[in-house]
């Protein structure tokens, strides 16, 4: 029931809402934005808009939740990713474009100002949350329950389950609500970022004001209930009702002797992007830790509510939240789909992924061996999650920790899991004596927290914690052991693709290497000074350094990728990453390519290049893997004239080709030299680019097509051959020292 009137103690109402406040918030500048305003006034650029680009990524994310071929639970568990991700790009993008629309930027970006870039997102992300709602309820419920698997509205649950949901209410929901009602005695509610609401329209029995009152959600409990009846629900059967439903049928109880007129569950986003000045920062820990406060008051971005809305709620909001209509989102489903997370998890494995276990990297299967000794006999590569991240990385740091030779460990954190191994074992390195210095990022976006209690932990302990450089966020992934032998001090480094964290290590794609070289350990070494000392030094003998050379070396040597090709020499670029943006390097690539160098690029995320163009970048393909893991490791290939492809230069290392990682981050980039470690990265590059099950290929519009298998050995995608090829490498390498493969894979 839709009510008119204004809650008691206030003068809003629709039709005449509250004299605007002095602060005008962006929102309110940019509805000033004349229609015509919105709409691309020039012809395409070289360029394509970040955000939008972005936005197709997320696309290609709900693709997988969308296509009957990936295993139900996982569509499920896709459909949250696509919320997760986008509540991201809302807190840290929509936020800044916001920002500039409100100071008056008029910038276009791949052809766009900021106000056409905001109604293009609106556009796009709206017609993706229908698609994104009809299929989890159009085929995915259906389907579940064909599976066992039943999400239930009220409606359809039995006397016992009603009877069971009221008792879990009464029991563990009800004493954690806080019903907050608006009256002159009680102001608007502070809204939390993310957090589900219940807005709720009441009426007292002897008065004709109409009351609105906020009920937060808590997420301390699954929002799918499993049920309960008197009978043991049958194997293999699973009835869950959604918290929601739980508490909008027992709002009653909540507000005894009260008329509940309408009940409309919302959520809100604020801006994560708070300005900050380092320049006169005496105390960074401190900075970081008011500006973690700072967020919590932050400008919303976002409003999104349910279905068959309350229109005098949704009015009362936005004049509250200051919003207008082109930040209010109406869902016709769910608003956050993580919270099927229960449903995703259910130990159903036939509705899953084959389950992986990650192997021993050949080198270090021996586990007896002390890990120095296996890389003093020569590099060793490793591939994350097919490869065990526990019996490499960890193995490196525990060792080291436990080893007396070794005298000093430093490492790089930039995030870590709440149960890292990686902090505990630094402070019994501490306590044993050994030289410990941890860089821990705090400035690592959504981890600030996390990063600021560790520090504060390993401080305790005695460990020398540094925060980078100021002005730059520290990505890079390094971790060094200083060893004392026989014949001289040692040091053993591991650098890395991925963060230093266990759970991640187990969905994301990383490569990584661990060597003992001196002129690989010497720039770890250098580097380290860099972070902690502020060196200055710039000439590192084998690191590209960000923002030290590295992007003037890969400018370098795309530039003699194209004087090789206008040579007659055998001439070719293959670039991994996450995300391309960066205009030098886009430009650099559209001249190799003009030169006649064929470059492949496997962008998962954004890319701002626009390939296959006519006359521009013709020679240019970029495809997208989108699936089962996460690609998160950078690779970069250059054939450099040489005959043999594998004779060409390989680097792997933390930096995507985006501004802020080659120019406003600390960032490593360490060339591959021994020949099989060299195969392996060409055997994720052939792969990779032969996909036809999980790639997606970019258009020169910003478009992807997604490949179709032509055969069934093409319905074989990137993870899976991956895992496949793994395995038989593990097997042939036990049976070359004598192991039975099948008794221990």
């Amino acid at each position: 029931m839709t009510q008119k009137a204004p809650p008691k103690g206030t003068t809003k109402t629709p039709a005449k809402p509250r004299t605007p406040r002095t602060r005008k918030s962006s929102e309110a500048r940019v509805a000033k934005k004349k229609p015509e305003d919105l709409l691309p006034d020039e012809p395409p650029q070289e360029f394509l808009n970040r955000e939008i680009e972005w936005i197709e990524f997320n696309a290609r994310v709900l693709a997988e939740a969308l296509d009957s071929r990936t295993p139900l639970l996982e569509r499920v568990r896709f459909l949250g990713i696509f919320t997760s991700n986008l509540d991201e790009f809302y807190m840290k993008r929509v936020g800044g474009l916001k920002r500039q629309v409100a100071v008056g930027v008029q910038r276009r970006s791949g052809g766009l100002t900021p106000v056409q870039q905001l109604a293009a997102v609106r556009t796009r992300v709206r017609e993706l949350l229908q698609m994104q709602a009809d299929c989890l309820q159009k085929v995915l419920i259906p389907e579940l329950a064909k599976n066992g698997v039943h999400l239930l509205s009220w409606e359809n649950t039995t006397p016992q389950e009603k009877q069971y949901a009221t008792q879990y209410f009464r029991q563990n929901v009800f004493p954690i609500l806080t019903p907050l009602a608006i009256d002159p005695g009680l102001p608007f509610p502070f809204i939390s970022n993310l957090s589900t609401s219940l807005g709720v329209t009441l009426k007292h029995p002897d008065r004709e004001e109409t009351l609105f009152a906020r009920i937060k959600v808590p997420k301390i409990f699954p929002q799918y209930i499993q049920l309960r009846g008197e009978d043991p629900q049958p194997a293999g059967q699973f009835r869950f009702l959604s918290l929601i439903d739980v508490i909008n049928h027992n709002m009653k109880d909540l507000f005894p002797d009260m008329e509940v007129l309408s009940v409309m569950p919302f959520r809100i986003t604020r801006n994560a992007e708070i300005e900050r000045d380092e320049d006169d920062v005496d105390d960074l820990l401190e900075m970081i830790a008011e500006e973690l406060k700072q967020r919590r008051f932050a400008e919303v971005v976002r409003l999104e509510h349910g279905p068959n809305p309350d229109p005098w709620i949704i009015q009362f909001l936005m004049e509250e939240l200051e919003l207008t209509e082109s930040s209010v989102y109406e869902l016709s489903s769910l608003l956050d789909f993580g919270d099927l997370k229960p449903i995703a998890d259910l130990a159903i494995p036939q509705l899953k992924y084959e389950a992986w276990t990650p192997v021993v990297p050949p080198q270090l299967i021996e586990e007896q061996e002390n890990i120095f000794s296996s890389i003093r006999e020569g590099d060793i590569f490793v591939h994350h999650p097919y490869e065990s991240f526990g019996l490499s990385v960890e193995r490196f740091i525990k060792q080291a920790v436990d080893d007396p030779k070794v005298l000093a460990l430093k490492m790089t954190l930039y995030r870590t899991g709440d149960e890292s191994p990686f902090i505990p074992l630094l402070i019994r390195a501490a306590e044993r004596g050994k030289q410990v210095v941890c860089l821990i990022e705090l400035k690592a976006r959504f981890d600030e927290e996390r990063n600021i209690h560790w520090a504060q932990q390993l401080e305790d302990a005695g460990v020398h914690v540094v925060y980078g450089v100021v002005g730059l966020k520290t990505h890079a992934k390094v971790a060094l052991a200083i060893r004392q032998e026989q014949d001289r001090m040692r040091g053993y480094v591991h650098f890395g693709t991925g963060n230093y964290h266990k759970e991640t290590s187990k969905l994301y794609t990383d490569v990584g290497l661990f060597t003992c070289k001196p002129a690989f350990t010497d720039d770890a070494v250098e580097l380290f000074h860099f972070l902690t000392g502020r060196s200055l030094k710039r000439n590192y003998k084998k690191l590209l350094v960000a923002p030290i050379n590295m992007k003037d070396s890969f400018l370098n040597m795309i530039k003699r990728e194209a004087e090789n090709a206008r040579a007659g020499k055998p001439a070719r670029i293959i670039a991994k990453c996450n995300s391309l943006e960066d205009a030098s390097v886009g430009r650099a690539l559209y001249e190799a390519s003009q030169a006649g160098v064929q470059i492949d690029l496997i962008i998962r995320g954004f890319c701002c290049l626009r390939p296959r163009v006519l006359g521009m970048s013709e020679r240019i393909r970029v495809i997208s893997v989108i699936g089962r893991f996460l690609e998160h490791s950078r690779v970069f290939y250059f054939q450099n004239g040489a005959a043999d492809p594998l004779e060409g230069e390989f680097y792997i290392g933390s930096a995507d080709w985006m501004y802020r990682n080659l120019l406003a981050r600390v960032e490593t980039v360490v060339p591959i030299e021994e020949r099989f470690a060299r195969q392996r990265l060409w055997e994720i590059f052939d792969v990779m680019l032969t996909d036809k099950r999980q790639s997606w290929e970019m258009q020169p519009d910003g478009t992807y097509i997604q490949m179709k298998p032509a055969n069934q050995d093409e319905e074989v995608g990137t993870h899976r051959k991956l895992m496949e090829l793994t395995k038989a490498r593990h097997a042939q390498t036990l049976e070359e020292m004598g192991f039975d493969p099948k008794a221990d894979l």
